[in-house]
């Protein structure tokens, strides 16, 4: 009888508590809609170089011209996103955020930055990216950890590889491909 008396009173405290979590007025639960998965692909271009550099040093420690992967630096970038690796084709947003040298042994940068898109129906959405970026790797794997507007809880992830890069100026146009669930 005890045992059925325990069993029965759990049975009540849950459903007690489950009421009080429906009855609350400060949150409203809202059933997720279907799912919409988008590919992009466009080019970064990253310029260092020159009288307009996309991409400037804003950071860096006592150590890193001394560095052969330049750790520490940290730059600041609004890079231009296009349709092709042609710089003078069709502008489909921006890439705005920073990067920093974040290993000692090999060239990874750590990247944060906004795609902020300018054309079509992504105008004036984003996806955001944060991850490590291993650049001399032929191909590359970033997460998208967000988004807005169109893209709005967005997750994902962005494949990259370099086009073009010039080791003097350290100029570069990089292929994304990215797949984004929003």
């Amino acid at each position: 009888m005890a045992k059925l008396s325990a069993v029965v009173l759990l049975l009540i405290s849950r459903l007690v508590a489950a009421a009080a979590i429906q009855t609350v007025t400060w949150a409203t639960r809202l059933e997720s809609a279907k799912e919409t998965t988008t590919n992009l692909q466009f080019y970064f271009h990253d310029t260092l170089s020159g009288k307009n550099p996309s991409a400037v040093r804003i950071a860096q420690a006592i150590d890193t011209d001394r560095s052969r992967t330049l750790f520490g630096i940290v730059m600041m970038v609004d890079d231009p996103l296009t349709e092709t690796p042609d710089p003078q084709s069709k502008l489909v947003g921006r890439a705005q955020g920073l990067y920093g040298s974040a290993c000692q042994d090999q060239l990874s940068l750590i990247m944060s930055m906004s795609f902020v898109f300018v054309d079509g129906p992504y105008n004036g959405s984003s996806i955001s990216l944060l991850g490590n970026n291993r650049a001399m790797n032929p191909v590359r794997e970033m997460p998208i950890v967000g988004g807005t507007g169109f893209f709005r809880l967005a997750r994902g992830y962005a494949v990259a590889q370099t086009h073009w890069m010039d080791f003097k100026t350290g100029d570069a146009i990089v292929g994304y491909n990215v797949t984004v669930v929003h």
